[in-house]
């Protein structure tokens, strides 16, 4: 709802971008960037202060840049009720433009990750597997047997049930079945595929300890959320049981 109410009043700032803010001076630059201590004796100046104080921290967050002398006269004349001084093609154009600037810089942010991630991840593994224990596939996937398991081995057709723990390189864990209290169960085919080629080498009961470059992981999109794109990751696998049946 917040990024709604922001580019509402983004596209009112727009509306009066024929307006020039006057020069400061120096002087008058450093005044303003002195706090002004503000007592609010009334409820209106409460909830005032509440939704701009509220609209900052939203442009700030999605790091969006406004000329703040507009942005305010353009909630001014809103509330007035005074007519927009951009025609709505004229809107419409200034917001297409906005959103398309706001995707490139999105994209190059984006593309930097990516590249240092890929970097971080190939010196991860390179000095990875030279550890003792560490074992590196044909693939490029690297794991470490803890537990070794007696049990039989799941096919790709398989359905598995598991504990598991994932980390970025770094440490931070994104997702823990631990943490959550109970095992996950999926087929071996339907996960990423450094987990279809580890689960396939396990033994039911074996505990092994997972390195997974990111182009047996979420590549160069990532998730979204945690795991960014070019990521390479951590899993600490327990295979509880290797086939599960359908209705398990």
């Amino acid at each position: 709802m917040k990024v709604y109410m922001v580019m509402g009043l983004l596209a009112s700032a727009l509306v009066i971008s024929g307006c020039q803010p006057q020069e400061t001076t120096e002087e008058q630059q450093s005044q303003a960037s002195q706090p002004e201590v503000v007592t609010f004796d009334s409820l209106e100046q409460r909830v005032s202060y509440v939704f701009g104080y509220n609209i900052g921290q939203q442009l700030k967050r999605d790091n969006i840049e406004v000329d703040v002398d507009i942005l305010t006269q353009a909630i001014s004349e809103a509330l007035a009720g005074r007519e927009a001084r951009l025609s709505k093609e004229e809107i419409e154009q200034a917001m297409t433009s906005f959103q398309e600037q706001q995707q490139t810089i999105r994209e190059e942010a984006a593309k930097v990750v990516a590249e240092a991630n890929k970097k971080e991840g190939e010196e991860f593994l390179a000095s990875n597997k030279t550890k003792e224990g560490v074992v590196t596939t044909a693939s490029g996937l690297q794991y470490k047997v803890i537990t070794a398991g007696t049990g039989p081995s799941p096919k790709a057709s398989d359905k598995v049930s598991v504990h598991y723990r994932g980390t970025l390189i770094d440490g931070t864990e994104f997702d823990s079945s631990y943490r959550r209290g109970e095992p996950v169960s999926f087929p071996v085919k339907g996960v990423i595929a450094g987990w279809t080629e580890a689960l396939q080498l396990m033994k039911e009961g074996a505990k092994w300890e997972l390195y997974i470059p990111s182009e047996l992981a979420y590549g160069p999109g990532g998730t979204g959320g945690p795991i960014g794109p070019n990521a390479t990751l951590i899993f600490e696998v327990e295979l509880l049981q290797a086939s599960v049946s359908s209705e398990g």
